[in-house]
């Protein structure tokens, strides 16, 4: 029970990362009569446009988070991204204010060696082999013990930054500049894994609410430099890969603890399922279903998080996403196309609206249904095809 959002009852939400994907969460709560704050580092972020009020800090810093928290004393902190000051928020927590799950998986989940070391030391969950290095010597001394090719990720980065796959040891110096480019924060450490032969990775979105958990159909996508181009629901997987999918994540998700989705990465391989990562918040591969199921991944999350019971997850049709990403940095530009994208049959576009394009970054996604995910997933790609960035400088 909550007042009207704006009055001295209303139920109130504070959002840490103001992206895409919390713009989706945002207008999810306000649906539900929530009062809603988006917080991120720069002006007129995506979930800031819909959002009651916003707030412009830089997350990393424990006193300004703190500062924030105090004065709008939300109900429900819920983090979008991964570049916080999860101290501020342990501490927080530890005063009575709610983190969505919790503040110990956001800073488990935070930085890859957290996650990995729970999942495989201290759950016994199969992963991939790996080893951490915080110098390039260290991590040349990696790399031979783990073998190559390998993958070698900061510890710390958001939509794969960073992430390449070292294929001999004369790309290890290439590896590690480009991980330090990409890495977010100031930690130098850096994660490398044996490279898996995987027949397909996988998305296994798993919702923890007051009805227990449950599941979402599994999402098959497509990643590029570590991250997603392309995503599609549901991916076939037999019922054995199925069952120990599942098994995996709710081991992993039960660990963390708290209420809310979990974006469980998956490798299906020939000699089983391995466990790649875990985001405690709704996935990029997850925006699929927008279109796909009666409850987004969105809706879930919010459901979820304000205490809600959740019976049931129905996937109403096949579907796919794929995304238009900026191949410049400017903020002089337009976007065209979109009628065109929208004369595709059973076809959607979501445009972000970020004031500034940046070489890789996500812009807009198209998301299409069909009968077959084949049919769904050349529709997606068609409808994103359409659609195109351009310079204005590059107009006049």
């Amino acid at each position: 029970m909550y007042g009207a959002p704006l009055s001295q009852n209303s139920k109130k939400l504070m959002l840490l990362g103001s992206g895409e994907l919390g713009k989706e969460v945002i207008i999810e709560a306000q649906r539900l009569g929530v009062e809603t704050i988006a917080v991120d580092r720069y002006e007129h972020a995506p979930a800031m446009q819909v959002a009651h009020r916003s707030y412009v800090i830089d997350m990393q810093d424990p006193s300004q988070l703190s500062k924030v928290v105090y004065q709008e004393k939300p109900d429900l902190i819920v983090p979008e991204i991964e570049a916080i000051a999860t101290s501020a928020l342990i501490q927080l927590e530890q005063e009575g204010f709610n983190v969505i799950p919790t503040a110990n998986a956001t800073r488990l989940t935070m930085d890859r060696e957290g996650i990995r070391r729970l999942a495989y030391e201290e759950l016994n969950v199969p992963t991939a082999q790996y080893e951490f290095a915080d110098t390039l010597d260290e991590l040349k001394q990696a790399v031979e013990k783990i073998g190559t090719p390998c993958v070698i990720k900061p510890l710390m980065s958001s939509s794969g930054k960073g992430q390449s796959v070292c294929k001999t040891p004369n790309d290890i110096e290439a590896s590690w500049t480009y991980a330090m480019e990409g890495s977010r924060g100031k930690s130098t450490r850096v994660i490398v894994e044996e490279f898996i032969k995987f027949d397909s990775e996988i998305t296994l979105l798993t919702v923890r609410s007051i009805s227990g958990t449950s599941f979402c159909a599994p999402i098959g996508h497509v990643q590029k430099d570590g991250d997603y181009i392309e995503s599609w629901q549901p991916h076939f997987m037999s019922e054995t890969q199925l069952l120990q999918a599942q098994k995996i994540a709710k081991t992993v998700t039960d660990a963390l603890g708290g209420y809310g989705v979990f974006g469980v990465e998956l490798f299906l391989c020939e000699d089983g399922v391995y466990f790649s990562e875990v985001s405690p918040r709704p996935h990029d591969t997850g925006m699929v279903t927008l279109v796909t199921q009666d409850l987004s991944e969105f809706a879930l999350h919010v459901r979820a998080i304000l205490g809600f019971p959740i019976p049931s997850i129905n996937l109403l049709t096949h579907g796919a996403s794929h995304t238009l990403k900026a191949t410049d940095e400017t903020s002089e530009f337009i976007l065209t196309g979109i009628d065109k994208a929208l004369a595709l049959p059973n076809t959607h576009v979501r445009v972000f609206g970020k004031p500034e394009t940046k070489k890789g970054r996500r812009m807009a996604v198209a998301l299409s249904t069909a009968k077959t995910v084949d049919e769904a997933r050349k529709l997606a790609e068609q409808g994103a095809q359409c659609l195109q960035i351009q310079q204005l400088s590059t107009i006049n």
